[in-house]
């Protein structure tokens, strides 16, 4: 009697061995096919790389378990497996045509069921990344139609003789200005996609990281001056190895928003230093704050604060998504604490 009770348990367990394996072969011989058609038609962007292997490795799989059981039906008692099957290649089907609602059921014990519920899971995924997608481009198509729309609207007021030379001035003032945040609206997605797609390699230099900062924060002179903010420096001299001209990207978009969001008369404070393994930044301003709930999305792509506020002052909502980006690039963490009303500090941490 104990022979024969664990006797199915073994089987099971056997059982699950060979339908891993297989399914790791499977994923295999996926990703070296691909790979060999990519040498012909050109590899796509990371996303879709995976979810192209993803989904022709299922196939393998679902198709040679198919031909298994096929082959083996007839001596088989019950046509569950039969049923089973059928239902993962239609459930493939309608992955593959974009319907990512597949929920297939999992039965216990069913040696098929670790299958169906990496099926269910792929396709939630797949789900998730579709509805990213599909965001990605609202927000893009809406990002893009805005400025488009102030520039065919002020071009249009300026055919009208009858305007004075002060209004012809602002609406030019304001489609350059519109024509700026357009270009670099394009300038960021771009750097975005390239950095995404691992297109452009980091190109790793030593370099003095403080006087990269001053750079920076001289290049932004017109604004902070403009606005009489009060700047302190604290910098220790530190060389580091990193993609400069990637990093000088940080310190531009995280003292741009400084400046931004801080009002006439404030200050900003942006301190330097290091240790053995480490280097840390500080850049504190005394503007106007980010709630607990905005800091949990900050870093977002398309997120904004203050919609109304942002639109205003020019925003696109990209700048914190490619300082987080190149940041992570380069095995480093980024932290935000605020307050609302009393000022934002972010604190960047870099290895030496």
């Amino acid at each position: 009697m104990r022979r024969d009770s664990k006797y199915p348990k073994l089987q099971m367990a056997g059982g699950m061995i060979v339908s891993t394996f297989a399914f790791s072969l499977c994923f295999l011989l996926s990703y070296l096919l691909t790979g060999f058609l990519y040498r012909y038609t050109g590899r796509p962007s990371t996303p879709f790389t995976y979810i192209i292997n993803g989904i022709l490795g299922l196939y393998l799989f679902a198709g040679g378990i198919k031909i298994i059981v096929d082959t083996h039906g007839k001596n088989h008692k019950h046509r569950r497996p039969n049923q089973m099957m059928e239902e993962m290649l239609e459930a493939m089907k309608k992955i593959a045509q974009g319907d990512f609602s597949v929920v297939m059921s999992v039965e216990e014990h069913n040696p098929f069921s670790e299958l169906a519920e990496s099926v269910n899971k792929m396709a939630q995924e797949l789900g998730t990344m579709e509805n990213l997608r599909q965001d990605f481009i609202a927000n893009v198509s809406h990002e893009i139609q805005s400025p488009l729309t102030s520039i065919s609207g002020f071009a249009g007021l300026l055919r009208n003789n009858s305007i004075t030379d002060q209004e012809r001035l602002h609406y030019i003032d304001i489609i350059e200005a519109e024509s700026k945040r357009l270009s670099k609206l394009s300038d960021n997605l771009l750097k975005l996609s390239s950095l995404d797609a691992n297109a452009t390699p980091l190109s790793f230099t030593k370099f003095r990281l403080d006087k990269q900062i001053r750079n920076a924060l001289l290049m932004l002179e017109p604004q902070w001056a403009e606005k009489s903010l009060d700047i302190s420096l604290d910098l220790e001299n530190i060389t580091v190895s990193g993609d400069s001209n990637l990093m000088t990207q940080i310190w531009i978009n995280l003292l741009h928003n400084a400046i931004k969001f801080t009002t006439i008369g404030g200050n900003i404070a942006i301190t330097l230093t290091s240790d053995e393994d480490n280097v840390l930044c500080l850049i504190t301003d005394s503007g106007i704050g980010i709630t607990d709930e905005d800091k949990l999305h900050i870093f977002e792509r398309f997120y904004k604060v203050d919609k109304a506020r942002d639109r205003e002052l020019g925003g696109s909502g990209l700048g914190l998504s490619l300082v987080k980006k190149i940041v992570d690039l380069h095995q480093g963490t980024i932290i935000v604490e605020s307050e609302i009303g009393v000022g934002t500090t972010f604190r960047i941490t870099l290895p030496r």
